[in-house]
């Protein structure tokens, strides 16, 4: 069992329904490879944090335009759509803010990876948007 560390504040269900709910639309983005639609969910500057082959940490701010042009190479232009069978836990560091740790199996093309990541989302205005990700290994695409 995973034991959340106490952040002083604790989630109602709609708080969890919500961001459940914008991870859904958010993977339903992703899957149809609508990487327009993805950076509409996103705030920016966006802040990326990974390492790099030689072990080193890196990180990057992103703007909208370099969002979409990196996210549209990696994903590529496959004829079928990507699907994902994710298991995420927040920790809500309040009502606005949660640090998602997801592990998940991504299927694009007849070909399966698996992926470990964090994203730290900020609510505005009552809507969810990821403003940092953080996944190792991508750090010399930074």
């Amino acid at each position: 069992m995973t034991h959340l560390p106490d952040t002083g504040y604790t989630p109602t269900a709609e708080d969890r329904a919500s961001l459940d709910s914008w991870f859904a639309a958010y993977d339903a983005a992703s899957g149809k490879r609508d990487v327009e639609r993805m950076a509409d969910m996103a705030v920016f500057p966006l802040n990326l944090v990974s390492d790099d082959s030689a072990g080193s940490g890196r990180s990057a701010q992103w703007d909208r335009q370099q969002f979409v042009a990196t996210m549209t190479q990696v994903m590529g232009d496959g004829s079928q759509d990507i699907t994902f069978e994710s298991s995420r836990t927040p920790v809500f560091l309040s009502a606005s803010m949660a640090v998602v740790f997801t592990d998940s199996t991504m299927t694009a093309d007849g070909h399966t990876q698996h992926l470990r990541y964090a994203d730290i989302l900020l609510k505005r205005d009552g809507t969810w948007a990821f403003q940092t990700m953080i996944q190792g290994g991508w750090g010399d695409n930074l």
